[in-house]
């Protein structure tokens, strides 16, 4: 087996990791790796990561389904719970003063 198709297999395994390891979905997952293998072998910086790093891959419900990106704000938002909301009081007064007599 050649180190392409190594690297082909190594992305179809992720792809179908990714996607919850559904049945039936070789053809489609052999595809994208393949895809992926061929821009990574064409992209200008050919160093290799394949020991390192795995690539990014769309997590997707089903077939064809891709999750729309969440923004991180949204994503930290939605990992802590809502705090209740403190009471909010109006700060203290002073008394009014006397002031002078009306009518002098």
């Amino acid at each position: 087996m050649s180190a392409d198709e190594k690297r082909i297999r190594d992305f179809a395994y992720q792809i179908w990791e990714s996607e919850g390891k559904p049945h039936g979905q070789e053809e489609r997952h052999w595809e994208m790796a393949r895809k992926l293998a061929e821009a990574e072998a064409l992209s200008p910086n050919k160093k290799d990561v394949s020991k390192t790093v795995k690539p990014k891959l769309p997590k997707v419900d089903g077939p064809g389904d891709a999750k729309p990106a969440a923004s991180k704000a949204a994503s930290k938002s939605a990992a802590k719970p809502a705090s209740p909301p403190t009471p909010k009081t109006a700060p203290a007064k002073k008394p009014k003063s006397p002031g002078k007599p009306a009518g002098t």
